[in-house]
């Protein structure tokens, strides 16, 4: 088969396959891309508009819309100013030809006006409209003085003033109307006086058609009411009714006749906006009803049957207007369920680029955590190898190199003894603090002449490869202590991409609900806004008037809305708004299962301002709270601003979301490399979950504390040693489950160890905890502080603080209130 016949059978061959699919969608963005560059990029949509306006009057007489328009185009578009200077001279030419002898006139003034203005103004555009009304009053002045024999009257001065006034204001109404007639580089929403301008100017080239007709029916009227119920079932009834005056306003100027134009075209705005959910059919229905009965009053010279005919070609215009052509026009106007959406298609494209850059911080992090914490590459014998190689190379160097002796031990005969001897002696001496066994010096002494200053040589670099060792380990430990800091970090950034990425969910029914079970209760409330109504986790915001009764948020909404979740809601802020929007604002969130009472007694060595000790109350977000104590070592101002760093930089850190266990090694790599001297403070920390009671304790070379159950005393304690002293150390979390009416009691040395006289530190404190018979956390802390200074007749003999924290039930101050329709639970 020849290369000609093959390329006529592959078409057929692609026809007839199996399961083939036809993009209907994508033949009709093909033919309206055509259709745009026919009309929009070739000037075809302007030189129509130019022939109609080229056409229309006002008054039957002023024909003010072709200079304006020509200038505009003139100006923004001055490619296209040759063919709308055509589009205008045949549109006037059809009136007579001495409208198209003026038309011309008027745009050979304005071209020299304008190219002579250029040189003199920097902002020629803001100075045209001056130019336009400049033009058309003299132009007109002259025009008429000429037709009329030599002779202008007042009146015809006042009728070139109107058409003046007239072209001024078409200026700018055509400056926001004529770049839509282009290509748009970018989609973009259509501000309310840009909708209206561009609807004058529609409204405007359809007065050009006024006087055609087809099979008897006006053309005016069809488009104008094609136009209307267009916008209506596209933006509603404000915009449809606007346009429905606008345009019969615009149709009036130019014939008195269809005065009566406004009222039917407004009502038919109103009421095919108003019918739009019933789509296209309710918005015809709403025409013909609006035609029907303004017919029926209307203007007696016209038939009803004859109007009721041309708004029926207008309702067919709108059955066969396209619905992708509808869906664009959409985009633009602002309030449609079409631009809507493309708003929020906007917002959730910005968000995934912030989650996707978020992410790629994160995996960068990560990426950062995962190179410091590789590990070595070689095995352990290896290096062990290597290095013992560089240590006899350096003690060799220092005490064969000089040697008579030196070819014979290392010769090849007695390599593996010399170099088996040194590597034992390496290691003895190494393992024994220096010293070796006499049998391996007695060995050393008959193989080396020097062995003296083989052994002093030896020590020497062993103390030089302990202090490498030691900074090698240190190195490490630094690594795999940053490692973990940016996968926290890491870890944190991906949560908060996570987040981001979480969309708020529609809760309409439930606020309708909502809504409807208070303002039947007689709560009178503007507007219910649910975020989340996830079980210990809900966040409601309320909008209610601002004369509202003061408490009626936490006494009677909060009540109500709890019974119909099931779950106790609290006030978490109450905000009162403008005085002009006269509306004030309630946020209302779920309440905790459990709340903490704090008690905390502190005082300085002997009853000085500053203390060592430092203490905290942190609240770490969602359900969290935090208790910590910190002790300085010393006393005075310098252990003070050490105890209160540290606190102050671990909140920071663990309200950023960073594990605990991170967030305390991070404070203590700080503290052991922000200084050279030995500074080093102890943590004690208590982070309680409100929600149900668990709590986790990290000591760090603190002492023990306790809970206080009834009359059992449980001890939490653990090993590690104070922050700053080493740089790497493993934190010990204990957890242990709280209970309603547990006592946790924190404390600094200063009151554990502070009872004189007492061997056994815990025992005493058990008895005495055991002793008190109060359950206020405040008397705990004081009665216990008290008695540990009695026990030193009055002195305060270190720094001491001491907190008390009491787990209780979260019983709200008001019962749910039940609604009588248990419809409106939600479960």
């Amino acid at each position: 088969m020849e290369k000609g016949d093959q390329s006529v059978i592959e078409p057929v061959r692609s026809v007839v396959l199996p399961n083939a699919k036809i993009d209907i969608s994508g033949g009709y963005r093909r033919t309206m891309q055509k259709l745009e560059n026919i009309f929009i990029d070739k000037g075809i949509a302007l030189l129509i508009i130019a022939v109609l306006l080229g056409r229309a009057l006002i008054l039957s007489e002023l024909s003010p819309f072709a200079l304006p328009f020509f200038a505009v185009v003139y100006m923004l578009k001055r490619n296209k100013a040759p063919i709308v200077l055509f589009g205008l001279l045949a549109g006037s030419l059809t009136l007579s030809i001495g409208n198209a002898v003026f038309t011309f006139a008027l745009s050979i003034l304005f071209m020299i006006s304008f190219k002579v203005l250029e040189r003199v103004f920097t902002n020629i555009i803001k100075t045209s409209p001056y130019i336009v009304v400049g033009i058309a009053f003299v132009a007109k002045c002259g025009y008429v003085f000429m037709e009329n024999g030599q002779t202008f009257t007042r009146y015809d001065a006042i009728m070139a003033a109107v058409e003046a006034s007239f072209s001024f204001v078409l200026v700018f109404i055509f400056m926001q109307s004529i770049p839509f007639l282009s290509k748009q580089k970018r989609k973009r929403t259509l501000k309310t006086e840009e909708v209206i301008s561009l609807i004058i100017m529609l409204a405007s080239v359809m007065t050009g058609t006024i006087g055609w007709h087809i099979y008897d029916l006006s053309v005016e009227h069809i488009f104008s009411r094609y136009l209307v119920i267009l916008f209506a079932f596209i933006a509603g009834a404000t915009v449809g009714s606007t346009v429905g005056v606008v345009t019969g306003l615009i149709f009036s100027l130019a014939n008195v006749g269809s005065l009566f134009q406004i009222s039917l075209l407004a009502f038919s705005g109103l009421l095919g906006g108003l019918l739009k959910e019933g789509k296209r059919a309710g918005t015809a229905i709403g025409l013909l009803v609006a035609t029907i009965l303004i017919g029926m009053y209307g203007d007696a010279n016209t038939p009803l049957m004859k109007t009721v005919y041309e708004s029926c070609v207008a309702i067919m215009l709108l059955f066969l207007t396209p619905r992708g052509l509808i869906e664009r026009i959409a985009r633009f106007i602002p309030g449609t369920q079409e631009h809507i959406q493309d708003q929020q298609m906007y917002a959730r494209k910005i968000r995934d680029l912030t989650v996707r850059r978020v992410e790629e911080f994160s995996s960068v992090f990560q990426a950062l955590s995962n190179s410091f914490s590789q590990s070595e590459k070689l095995s352990a014998d290896k290096d062990e190898d290597k290095e013992f190689d560089l240590f006899l190379s350096n003690v060799t160097e220092r005490t064969c190199q000089a040697c008579y002796r030196k070819n014979q031990c290392w010769s090849t005969a007695n390599f593996d003894r010399t170099y088996e001897l040194m590597k034992n002696v390496k290691n003895e001496m190494d393992q024994n603090t220096g010293m070796i066994p006499h049998s391996l010096n007695r060995n050393l002494r008959k193989h080396c002449n020097k062995d003296k200053q083989v052994r002093d040589a030896i020590h020497q670099e062993l103390n030089v490869l302990q202090m490498n060792q030691q900074l090698k380990v240190q190195v490490q430990e630094s690594r795999k202590l940053v490692a973990e800091q940016l996968l926290g970090v890491s870890e944190v950034m991906g949560d908060f991409a996570r987040e981001i990425q979480r969309e708020q969910e529609n809760h309409y029914r439930q606020e309708e609900m909502m809504l409807d079970a208070l303002q039947d209760f007689g709560v009178e409330i503007e507007q219910v806004e649910i975020f989340s109504i996830e079980p210990g986790n809900v966040d409601i915001d309320i909008t209610l008037p601002s004369h509202s009764m003061a408490g009626e948020s936490e006494k009677i909404i909060a009540p109500i809305i709890s019974d119909i979740l099931n779950e106790t809601i609290i006030v978490q802020s109450e905000e009162a708004g403008d005085f002009d929007t006269g509306y004030k604002y309630a946020t209302l969130r779920s309440a905790k299962t459990y709340v903490v009472e704090t008690g905390i007694a502190h005082a300085a060595k002997d009853g000085g301002f500053l203390s060592g000790d430092s203490y905290s109350t942190m609240d770490l977000g969602p359900g969290k709270f935090a208790i910590a104590i910190s002790d300085g070592m010393g006393n005075g101002e310098r252990a003070h601003h050490e105890s209160s760093e540290t606190l102050k930089l671990l909140q920071k850190i663990l309200k950023s979301g960073i594990e605990e266990k991170v967030a305390i090694k991070s404070v203590n790599s700080v503290l052991s490399l922000r200084s050279t001297d030995e500074i080093f403070s102890t943590l004690d920390l208590a982070m309680i979950d409100l929600q149900d009671a668990t709590t986790k304790f990290l000591k760090i070379g603190s002492t023990p504390s306790f809970i206080k159950r009834g009359n059992k005393i449980i001890e939490i304690e653990s090993s590690n040693l104070p922050m700053g002293i080493l740089q790497d150390f493993d934190v010990d979390v204990v957890s242990e489950q709280l209970r309603a009416g547990d006592l946790l009691i924190m404390m600094s040395d200063g009151i554990f160890e502070g009872p004189k006289n007492v061997e056994n530190y815990e025992l005493w404190m058990k008895r005495k905890l055991r002793e008190i018979e109060t359950n206020v956390p405040q008397e705990i802390a004081d009665l216990i502080m008290e008695e540990v200074i009695r026990t030193r007749s009055g002195h305060i003999v270190d720094d001491m603080t001491i907190a008390v924290v009491k787990v209780k039930h979260n019983t709200p101050k008001w019962s749910p209130i039940p609604i009588k329709s248990k419809s409106m639970k939600i479960s």
